[in-house]
Formats: structure tokens, sequence, C-alpha cells
């Protein structure tokens, strides 16, 4: 009688998780003013969101140790080739800054050297703050950020040709 009771608790605790878990959304409303990214990137200089005002800002959440982010880096490198110097409809050119997750700076460090990633908006949140502030639970996570400093869309399928289109979208007619 107990074991039953004990598989009927669990069978319950894993249907609210899952009712709970479908209504969650993950991230910030679009439309919101983002919050504010602050930080040392990996040359020693000072990073912060509102340094980008009037471009469009793509936040990439990343780790050196996922799978998944590893294989988008060649293509963020193409699009920030592409776009960082285009007209978008309320921006002037467009930024990156990638948030990393890795708890090893050296990690991170030679991540960024060994995907050669050429744009200097690179912080290590290896306190989780700044992914906590943005509400990030699974990545790689990527925020659009418009001229404004509000957010365009994000998510965890903001990615490939889904992210291309998005940044087509958004160029000056």
């Amino acid at each position: 009688m107990k074991r039953s009771s004990l598989l009927a608790l669990i069978g319950a605790l894993i249907v609210i998780g899952i009712i709970i878990w479908r209504k969650y959304t993950p991230g910030i409303e679009k439309g919101v003013k983002a919050p504010q990214i602050e930080g040392i990137n990996h040359f020693g200089n000072q990073i912060s969101l509102d340094r980008y005002q009037g471009k469009l800002v793509l936040i990439d959440f990343w780790a050196s140790w996922c799978g998944p982010c590893k294989e988008e880096l060649p293509h963020l490198k193409k699009l920030y080739d592409q776009y960082k110097d285009a007209s978008f409809k309320d921006a002037k050119g467009m930024e990156i800054i990638s948030v990393s997750l890795d708890r090893d700076e050296s990690q991170w460090r030679s991540a960024i050297n060994y995907y050669d990633l050429s744009w200097v908006g690179h912080i290590l949140d290896a306190d989780g703050a700044i992914s906590a502030r943005y509400r990030v639970n699974t990545i790689p996570h990527v925020y659009l950020i418009n001229g404004r400093g509000e957010v365009i869309d994000n998510g965890v399928n903001l990615r490939g040709e889904i992210l291309e289109k998005k940044l087509k979208d958004q160029l000056k007619e």
C-alpha cells in the first residue's frame, strides 16, 4: 500500500510540474525595455548594453561546453559580418553581446580565441546574475534588442535561419 501511495504522489508531482512548465514562458516580453548588462570583456574593457544605444543588439547567452551553442557560432560570425554596418528600421548597425555562462574564465577566453569571435562584447556571467535578470534557463538563448533598448524577440529557437529571417525583417526598406 505504501508503494502505491508513493507512486501516486510521484505521478501527481510530475503532472503538476508539466502543467507549470507549459505555462512558464522564459525570457522577457517583447516591447519591454531590456535590463542593463554590464561587465568586463576578455580584453579588460567595460561593456554595457547602454554603450550600444541606437544599434540593433543581439545578446547571445552561451557557454564553451554547450554543443548547440558552439554549433551556432559560425552562423553568428557570418551574421555579424553581414549586418554589423546595416541600416535597420530603428537602428544603425548591429552589435553582439555574448554572455557566457562558463564558470572557468580560462575556458571562456580559450573559446573566444579558438572560434575567432571578432566582436568585443564578450562578458563572463560566472555568477549567473545577468542570465537570471534575463530569465534564461536554457542555452543557447538569444535576445534581439532594438535601437531604443526594447526587446524585439527572444528564445532558444531564435537561431539559424529563424534568426537570419528576423534580422532581415528588421532591415530598413
